[in-house]
């Protein structure tokens, strides 16, 4: 199968969908892989590298689409991209469609097959593909929160760790999944003052079992949630419905209640937000003021480290994109975890919680 390599083109997005090493991997099964000149350089492979591993470098991103039959990506394709696909595509990428209907319609009007990273279930059950970038948003997120808490950022001035004399921030994060667990890691490990909601009891017994009294694990209720945001200095929103949009957990009073220059640092963005004052931001323009509250709501946080979340990612990926080369009709049939994947199949939503909330 003749496989196609884009360069990115969403805001400040510098991940590649494939690693020459991946490539190497490919060609070595018997594939032709097709590279956008430059595709690899935001995350520091070169279009040399790639022809050593024995892909085809292209001019541009046209060239790509009309030349291969499976695109591999990272995030969902821009409206310039959506328009280049095909009924002969499979597209295997992030999607996250439930909040985004313009793509939805896109993607239904191409015909084409259309398989989300996010969405692909592994042999433990977990969102197998997701997991890697969750990793690196959370700890992100806690970078991110650090620098916006900054005066100059638009912070409160507070450092999160403290210093001797001098109480550390309090950082709340909510959710207790992929994301919420590596935020909590880096938060602990700054010597901030955690807590963490979640509304699973093993979660919250496993973190506890995990950090101790270093952090404090709160049942999440409205009144837990309206208590503990307003006394934040970050709250990290990490809440994931699978395949769903975010619900609104976090509400404009709750936002209202917090101090001056407090921060929010909303990962929940790419399926919509979890806070009602959240809306998408760029690494170009990451920031925005509700009410004094600083919102950090990229919608791409890993891109911000493309050379570690494309080598994560692919780690990931790489055993799919092999048995999609294959055949994908073999692929989807063979692994049921592969098919919990397929969103857009033939002009249909496949995937009953994506379709819904599309009122599809």
């Amino acid at each position: 199968m003749r496989i196609g390599v884009p360069t990115e083109i969403k805001n400040n997005e510098n991940r590649v969908g494939l690693t020459p090493n991946s490539v190497a991997e490919l060609v070595g099964a018997g594939h032709e892989v097709v590279i956008q000149a430059g595709a690899g350089e935001g995350s520091g492979f070169s279009d040399p590298e790639y022809v050593a591993a024995g892909a085809t470098i292209v001019s541009d991103a046209d060239a790509v689409f009309s030349g291969a039959t499976l695109i591999v990506k990272v995030k969902e394709p821009q409206a310039i991209e959506r328009a280049r696909l095909t009924p002969e595509h499979t597209l295997f990428a992030y999607l996250h469609l439930a909040p985004d209907p313009a793509q939805a319609e896109d993607l239904l009007n191409s015909g084409a097959t259309c398989i989300a990273y996010e969405s692909v279930v592994g042999p433990r059950g977990d969102l197998a593909l997701l997991a890697p970038m969750s990793q690196v948003a959370g700890r992100l997120a806690i970078q991110a929160g650090a620098r916006s808490l900054e005066k100059p950022a638009g912070g409160s001035g507070v450092l999160l760790g403290g210093v001797p004399g001098v109480e550390a921030a309090k950082v709340t994060v909510i959710g207790g999944g992929f994301v919420g667990k590596n935020a909590i890691e880096m938060a602990v490990g700054l010597g901030a003052d955690v807590v963490v909601l979640d509304r699973n009891p093993a979660v919250l017994e496993e973190l506890s079992d995990r950090y101790g009294a270093a952090i404090q694990t709160v049942y999440s209720t409205t009144a837990a949630l309206e208590k503990h945001v307003s006394e934040s200095d970050l709250v990290v929103g990490a809440v994931l419905v699978r395949n769903a949009k975010a619900p609104h957990l976090i509400t404009k009073p709750m936002i209202s209640s917090m101090r001056a220059g407090s921060v929010l640092v909303d990962v929940a963005i790419d399926q919509g937000g979890c806070a009602e004052t959240s809306r998408p931001t760029t690494h170009a323009d990451p920031t925005y003021v509700v009410d004094g509250v600083v919102h950090y709501c990229v919608a791409n946080m890993p891109g911000a480290v493309p050379r570690t979340s494309t080598l994560a990612l692919n780690n990931a990926t790489l055993s799919y994109v092999i048995k999609l080369a294959n055949g994908v009709e073999a692929a989807l049939a063979a692994d049921p975890g592969l098919r919990a994947g397929l969103t857009v199949q033939a002009g249909k939503i496949m995937e009953p919680t994506v379709a819904a909330a599309l009122g599809k």
